[in-house]
């Protein structure tokens, strides 16, 4: 079948060995949509199974199109996106291969963004109407929730903000800033970017997969609240800021205290002991910058994030061990938690203060293209 020059209607679906399910899936879609306009894309993350021979074979029957990844980016979320980039719909469909979201409600799901005015239609296990053929534990019940109101905050009162059956318009979609997809929830990811105000949901039975390997594992849940931070730094950017600067501050404060009273058992001198003990605090503080420098390198205001992050620990450091030094010549009697107490104070009040003059903080996003990228 020729491709469809101009569609009203893009349907991406993200497929990693899933040859088994394709055939199905085309054929249900084509059953749902006829005498729509419609293409489906088939965005295929290098499957290691037959995907690209048989939607090769599809491609001959249906208005199907093969996209494959040879360097896979970002997992399904990437996979999305460079997908919704390679079509031409005014409407732009998501869902799954593995026959899991049902074919035969694409009709629904498109008539709230078509009819009604909504920004944005999700497919919905958990409304009226709605269901799951997976038998879910209570554990998972639980997780499930949780997840839920966490991305509250993004989603509003949507009942199932993580599904991946959903359609918005071309036009919501070009609103979006600041796309860093990571993991399977890119719906919630385009909720939150697109600024979306108006959500539908529609009432769904999410069946049990019959062929094929689930995706979901115990490191996409990781991701997930990975995903979660990001978002928290694009909708909240100061209270994220405060927020992750306390947690961080926390957690590093109590690795140093642990590692400051083995040296003051091992009898080192008093002064010196703060200083190797802020070092382990440097190294937890460091874990974080990692993380945040890897989600957000591309929209920082400076270009060595990593170097402006050994001179501030520098800082500290040597505010920590000035201190401790002050106090124990000055002070007479000062017992070891006053002494560490107040050195790490002010190595955590020197790391503020240059951090946010060095703008190493979540307040340091840019929102614009630097002056280099704007002819690039």
């Amino acid at each position: 079948m020729a491709i469809v020059a101009d569609p009203d209607i893009s349907i991406i679906v993200p497929a990693l060995n899933e040859a088994e399910n394709l055939s199905a899936l085309a054929q249900r879609v084509d059953a749902a949509l006829k005498g729509r306009n419609y293409e489906l894309l088939i965005v295929d993350d290098n499957s290691r199974d037959n995907t690209k021979d048989v939607a090769r074979q599809l491609e001959q029957k249906y208005p199907l199109r093969l996209m494959v990844r040879e360097k896979p980016k970002d997992g399904l979320g990437g996979a999305v996106l460079d997908g919704i980039h390679a079509t031409r719909g005014r409407e732009i469909v998501v869902m799954d291969a593995d026959l899991q979201h049902p074919p035969e409600k694409l009709p629904e799901l498109l008539a709230p963004i078509e009819n009604d005015g909504a920004d944005f239609a999700l497919g919905s296990r958990y409304i009226p109407g709605g269901s799951t053929g997976e038998k879910w534990g209570l554990l998972r019940r639980i997780n499930s929730r949780l997840a839920t109101i966490l991305a509250r905050p993004f989603s509003g009162r949507t009942n199932d903000p993580m599904s991946g059956f959903f359609a918005l318009k071309r036009e919501t979609f070009d609103r979006a800033q600041r796309l860093t997809p990571l993991g399977y929830k890119i719906g919630l990811e385009l909720m939150c970017k697109c600024r979306v105000q108006n959500v539908r949901e529609v009432p769904i039975h999410f069946a049990e997969r019959e062929r094929g390997q689930s995706k979901l594992t115990l490191r996409e849940q990781f991701r997930y609240l990975e995903h979660l931070s990001r978002l928290y730094d694009f909708t909240f950017p100061r209270l994220s800021a405060v927020m992750k600067f306390f947690i961080v501050t926390v957690l590093s404060w109590l690795v140093g205290l642990g590692i400051y009273e083995l040296i003051i058992q091992s009898h080192l001198q008093p002064a010196l002991a703060p200083g190797y003990a802020y070092l382990a605090a440097i190294l937890v503080t460091a874990v974080f910058h990692n993380r945040y420098v890897r989600a957000q390198r591309e929209f920082l205001l400076t270009k060595h994030p990593w170097r402006e992050f050994i001179m501030i620990a520098i800082c500290e450091l040597i505010a920590c061990i000035v201190v401790a030094s002050w106090l124990v010549r000055r002070v007479e009697h000062v017992r070891a938690i006053e002494l560490f107490v107040i050195s790490f104070a002010a190595a955590t009040l020197t790391r503020y203060v240059l951090r946010k003059e060095l703008m190493q903080d979540i307040r340091g996003l840019r929102r614009e293209l630097r002056r280099e990228e704007w002819t690039g």
